[in-house]
């Protein structure tokens, strides 16, 4: 697996999938995506063999119950990607609701 197959399965729910940041004026609902560590590995023989590398997929929204939460979760489960939800978040100032879920992909080096 690698870090496409987290876009590739995100695009399945929308257009609007972003690496990192999203625009600055973006259209709701949008997704944002990113890895953030190496929360894990195989070595053997003196060697790295695999890794599992931890991300984060965010939701952001204006409405609550989005339908994009289920086509999310689906979306990784058909993709075979591991992840649990992390928190969801209301944003007063900006009236976003924010949902979080963490994924772990397994990568050979």
């Amino acid at each position: 697996m690698t870090l496409v197959d987290i876009k590739t399965a995100l695009l399945t729910v929308s257009a609007r999938v972003y690496r990192y940041t999203a625009p600055a004026t973006p259209t709701f609902p949008y997704i944002v995506w990113a890895e953030d560590n190496e929360s894990d590995n195989l070595s053997g023989d003196g060697r790295k063999l695999g890794k599992v590398i931890e991300g984060t997929v965010d939701l952001f929204s204006k409405v609550a119950d989005d339908a994009y939460i289920q086509a999310i979760e689906t979306a990784l489960n058909n993709a075979g990607i591991c992840y649990r939800l992390n928190s969801t978040q209301y944003e007063p100032d900006t009236k976003i609701i924010h949902t979080e879920w963490v994924f772990d992909i397994e990568m050979e080096v």
